[in-house]
C-alpha cells in the first residue's frame, strides 16, 4: 500500500488504468528518461545518428527503415525459459526527407551505434502534357 510520502505516480497510473499494455509502458519509460542519448546531424547529402548504448551488442537493437523514418529497438534476445527484460525502448524517429535505403548504413562499435541515411535524389520538376 502507498503512503503519503512514498507514491510512485505510475503505480497510481497502473492501479487506476489496470493496463500493462505496450503503449503506457513506452509512456512510463519516456517519462522515466530510459531511451538512450541521442545526436542526429544533418548536411546536404544525409543525416547521421548517433545513438549511445553502452552494454549492448549490436545483435540486441533492430533498426527498421521507412523512406522518411526510422525505428531503433531495443529486443535484446531472450534464452528459453527467459521473461523479457525490463527497460526496452522502442523510438520513431521521422526524417523530413525522404531516405534511399539501399545506401543507408549502421555500425556499432565501442557502445555507439551510428546510422547513417542518405536523402533520396530530389525528383525534379516536370512538365505533364495533357492529352485528348
Amino acid at each position: 500500500m502507498n503512503t503519503l510520502l512514498n507514491i510512485n505516480p505510475w503505480s497510481i497510473f497502473d492501479d487506476l488504468l489496470n493496463v500493462n499494455s505496450r503503449a503506457f509502458k513506452s509512456i512510463r519509460s519516456r517519462a522515466a528518461g530510459r531511451f538512450p542519448p541521442i545526436n542526429m546531424f544533418m548536411d546536404e547529402s544525409a543525416v547521421i545518428i548517433d545513438v549511445e548504448l553502452p552494454g549492448k551488442s549490436a545483435s540486441d537493437i533492430k533498426l527498421e527503415l521507412e523512406p522518411q523514418a526510422v525505428t531503433i529497438e531495443d529486443s535484446p534476445t531472450v534464452k528459453e525459459g527467459e521473461e523479457k527484460r525490463e527497460g526496452e525502448w522502442r523510438r520513431r524517429i521521422e526524417l523530413p526527407f525522404r531516405v534511399e535505403a539501399e545506401k543507408a548504413n549502421a555500425k556499432f562499435q565501442d557502445g555507439i551505434l551510428r546510422i547513417e541515411l542518405p536523402k533520396a535524389e530530389a525528383l525534379g520538376k516536370r512538365r505533364i502534357t495533357i492529352t485528348d
